[in-house]
């Protein structure tokens, strides 16, 4: 018999995920829940760096809670797909999705609107497309 408790050392609890969500969204300006192999998180990075965006990537293929992590925003938004992108604390959908709204002069004028917490927020991912 196995120690069943130990596959889980270190996560979070239900709660927890919603929690840091929560924590994520609210202290960045912009936030694009990806996985690395994704097109479509490739595209919704590309389209922030094409406008020169800051935004923080949380690579859900790389966290160790990622799995848990992606069924909490299907809860939160109601879609389990990647990317699910986030501005100024509300979900905007998918790299499609801010693909449109960038070729409809919508984007910008959203991330103009940030919180002035989110504004000065670690600038970690700023326009790299990349993970710290």
């Amino acid at each position: 018999m196995g120690n069943f408790t130990s596959s889980n050392a270190g996560r979070l609890s239900s709660t927890g995920y919603a929690q840091f969500v929560q924590d994520v969204v609210s202290h960045n300006c912009v936030v694009i829940f990806s996985k690395t192999t994704c097109p479509y998180c490739k595209m919704a990075k590309n389209v922030f760096n094409e406008i020169g965006a800051t935004y923080k990537v949380v690579e859900l293929d790389e966290h160790k809670d990622g799995r848990q992590l992606q069924d909490t925003l299907a809860q939160m938004t109601g879609a389990r797909t990647v990317p699910r992108v986030f501005i100024n604390g509300q979900c905007i959908g998918g790299g499609s999705d801010a693909r449109q709204l960038h070729h409809q002069g919508k984007l910008l004028p959203l991330i103009e609107k940030c919180n002035p917490c989110c504004l000065s927020s670690a600038q970690e991912a700023s326009g790299s497309g990349q993970s710290p």
